[in-house]
C-alpha cells in the first residue's frame, strides 16, 4: 500500500491507526484536492490526547486542518478551470444563510460547527474532499511546503485586519511562536514606525528580527510603553495583561490566544478609564484568508524558516510528541502524504 493511499485515523482520544484511503469524488460543489502537506497544531495534539472541548471533535477522525495541495478533479457546478491549481483552504464549514455568514463573519456562523479535520475528514490523507467555495487559489509558482502554513497565518491576518495598524504607527507583539512570527511579518508589511516583540524565549530574537522587528524584548526585561497597537499570540493570561501594559491610552489590542479557564486576565477597570480598544479573533473569516493569500503571493509573507521537521504520515505518533515536546528546536512540524 502506497503512503498516497493512506490516511490517519484517530479512533478516539490516544488511539490512532494508519487506514486505507480511498479518494472521495467530490459531489456537486465540491473539489477533490490532492495534498501535498498537513500541519499540526496544538488542537491537533487535544483531537489525539481527548482535551478539546465537547462538541468541537467527531470520533472517529483524520484530523488535518492546516493544509496546501493540488486541485484533481471537480464536482459539477465547480469550474473546471481550478483542475492543476495549487490551493489553500478555508476549515470552518459555515452554512452561507445565516446572518453572520451574510456579512462575511463565518467563523460565527449561527447553524452550528463543523470544520475540516476536527468534525469533517481532515487533510492527514492522500486527498481531501471539500466544498469548492472554501477554496483560495495560489500562484502557479507557490512553494506548497509554505503554503501548509497559511491556515494560521489567516488566524493572524484576521488579527492584523482588526488592528488596522496605520503607516508609521508604533506597534507591538507578544507571543514569539508560529502565530506572533506571522503577526510580526503581517505589520512590519504596514510599514510601522516601530515594531517591538515580548516573549519568553531569547532565541527567537534573531528570527524576529528576521521579520522586521526593531526591538525584542524578554518578559522579564523592563517594557517600553505607548504603543498604538498589540497583536498577543501567546494564549496566557499574563501575555494580555502584559499586552495591555504596552498600549497608550486608547490604544488597539487584539487578542488571539486562548488562556487556560480559570486564568486571572485582563483588569476591566484598567481597559476603560484607558479607553483601550479591545478585539478578539477565533479561526479566520473569508476576508482573511484572502488577505493572506494576496500576501504571500506578494512575497511579504515567508512561513519557510519556521518548518523544523517534515515527516510521512505513519509517524504522526512521534510528530504529536513533537508538538509537544516544548523543544526550543521544534518550529512547524509538516506531515507528507
Amino acid at each position: 500500500m502506497s503512503a498516497a493511499s493512506q490516511a490517519v485515523v484517530i479512533e478516539g482520544p490516544g488511539e490512532h491507526r494508519l487506514a486505507p484511503h480511498e479518494p472521495e469524488a467530490p459531489a456537486s460543489g465540491e473539489a477533490l484536492v490532492r495534498v501535498h502537506a498537513s500541519g499540526i497544531c496544538g488542537s491537533d495534539r487535544e483531537v489525539y490526547q481527548g482535551n478539546r472541548p465537547e462538541g468541537y471533535v467527531r470520533y472517529p477522525l483524520t484530523p488535518g486542518h492546516e493544509w496546501s495541495g493540488t486541485v484533481e478533479a471537480v464536482g459539477s457546478g465547480v469550474p473546471e478551470g481550478l483542475v492543476g491549481r495549487k490551493v489553500v483552504g478555508e476549515g470552518f464549514r459555515n452554512c452561507q444563510v445565516c446572518d453572520r455568514c451574510h456579512e462575511g463573519e463565518t467563523t460565527l456562523c449561527t447553524a452550528g460547527y463543523e470544520e475540516t479535520g476536527f468534525t469533517q475528514p481532515g487533510a492527514m490523507a492522500g486527498t481531501l474532499t471539500l466544498p469548492a467555495r472554501l477554496l483560495h487559489v495560489l500562484p502557479d509558482d507557490a512553494d506548497l511546503t509554505a503554503a501548509a502554513l497559511l491556515e494560521p497565518a489567516a488566524c493572524i491576518a484576521a488579527a492584523a485586519l482588526k488592528a488596522n495598524a496605520r503607516p508609521g504607527e508604533r506597534v507591538a507583539v507578544v507571543g514569539t511562536g508560529t502565530l506572533g512570527m506571522f503577526a510580526v511579518q503581517f505589520l512590519k508589511a504596514g510599514s510601522p514606525s516601530e515594531l517591538l516583540v515580548v516573549g519568553t524565549r531569547p532565541d527567537r530574537a534573531e528570527l524576529s528580527r528576521k521579520f522586521g522587528a526593531s526591538d525584542f524584548r524578554t518578559r522579564d526585561q523592563e517594557l517600553p510603553a505607548d504603543f498604538d497597537v498589540v497583536i498577543e499570540t501567546a494564549g496566557s493570561a499574563t501575555a494580555a495583561t502584559t499586552a495591555a501594559s504596552l498600549l497608550r491610552r486608547g490604544g488597539r489590542l487584539v487578542l488571539t490566544g486562548i488562556p487556560a479557564a480559570g486564568a486571572e486576565g485582563l483588569d476591566p477597570t484598567d481597559l476603560v478609564v484607558r479607553q483601550l480598544e479591545v478585539h478578539t479573533v477565533f479561526g479566520a473569516p473569508p476576508e482573511a484568508w484572502a488577505h493572506t493569500v494576496r500576501v504571500f503571493g506578494a512575497g511579504l509573507l515567508d512561513p519557510l524558516p519556521l518548518v523544523t521537521h517534515e515527516l510521512p504520515l505513519d509517524e504522526f505518533a512521534h510528530a504529536i510528541e513533537l508538538v509537544g515536546s516544548g523543544d526550543p528546536k521544534v518550529g512547524k512540524v509538516l506531515l507528507r502524504p
